[in-house]
């Protein structure tokens, strides 16, 4: 008898070490998640800053764009010598103010000149932060699989809400929000609520609007 109680404590603390070990793993797992999901975070961020910029600078209505803000620089360099004239009591002849703005435009001339040159190089860096965006996505799945998706699936039906309270906030809405929607399309969960497709908006309007609706997002478990 002494012999098979012994051998039942020896069980239970091999099962606790286990369990100790397996916290552990999961922890570990957790925060290497977390900073996976930060790069995505940063880099959809900064693909997006990128793509607003092409668009406005090298869009379809660029060249009012271009002709406008020359204008622009036009006055400012106008006020500019302007107040200098008022407080040093400079008076510049014309033909210095003429070559001022003869060499401003052939500046803007040489910079639109070379608008293809730098849209092509905007453009490369979109294709960065497209290839880094998808990277840490894929490395979020990774890690998910061994961390997140199993505590979802114990935990179903579990809400957006819920999940993001239950990782103290660690994680943006969006950013699990994109995650489990992989499970929804794998069939491992089913969502019964009207989606909000938190990709295609920029990340912060994606977690205002899911936000408003993720109590309501309820992911139930078909595994």
């Amino acid at each position: 008898m002494p012999s098979i109680s012994k051998a039942n404590d020896l069980n239970a603390t091999d099962i606790q070490h286990e369990n100790s070990d397996d916290t552990r793993q999961r922890t570990k797992l957790y925060e290497l998640l977390k900073q996976r999901e930060q790069s995505w975070w940063q880099a959809r961020q900064q693909l997006i800053s990128h793509k607003e910029r092409k668009m406005f600078w090298y869009g379809e209505n660029s060249l009012m764009m271009w002709l406008l803000w020359q204008l622009v620089s036009y006055v400012i360099v106008a006020m500019v010598l302007m107040v200098l004239s008022n407080l040093l009591g400079i008076l510049l002849p014309l033909w210095q103010y003429i070559s001022l703005f003869v060499l401003q435009t052939a500046i803007f001339m040489a910079m639109f000149a070379a608008k293809g040159r730098m849209a092509n190089s905007l453009q490369r860096k979109i294709d960065k932060d497209e290839l880094m965006r998808e990277e840490a996505f894929n490395e979020m799945i990774v890690l998910a699989e061994d961390s997140l998706y199993p505590d979802v699936h114990a935990k179903s039906p579990i809400s957006l809400r819920y999940l993001y309270e239950y990782l103290d906030g660690h994680f943006h809405l969006a950013s699990l929000q994109c995650l489990l929607q992989k499970e929804v399309d794998a069939g491992r969960l089913m969502l019964g609520y009207q989606q909000v497709d938190a990709k295609i908006l920029p990340p912060d309007l994606a977690d205002d609007e899911l936000n408003e609706h993720a109590s309501e997002m309820i992911y139930k478990s078909t595994l």
